[in-house]
């Protein structure tokens, strides 16, 4: 149940390859983590995204190993790069 509160990964598509991406509620948000589309924290109890490679050179453990906590704005604004 607390995976379904938390969000079901999704795939999204972008000119660097397939990513999952899952929503991370403020209320599971326990942990300070450095975004990595503005370097700066992503502190306890922020609603952000979880974001791992799916299509990773080494399989999909290895894509989630490397996983990483973005703003939700940074991960967004991060597609307008390619544009």
């Amino acid at each position: 149940m607390e995976r379904a509160r938390a969000g079901i990964a999704r795939r999204e598509s972008a000119p660097d390859g397939e990513w999952m991406v899952r929503t991370m509620t403020a209320r599971n948000a326990e942990k300070t983590y450095i975004c990595p589309g503005c370097s700066t924290a992503v502190v306890p109890g922020i609603a952000h995204l979880v974001v791992w490679k799916d299509d990773h050179m080494f399989g999909a453990a290895a894509g989630l190993a490397e996983r990483r906590h973005w703003h939700t704005n940074c991960w967004l604004s991060r597609t307008y790069r390619y544009r």
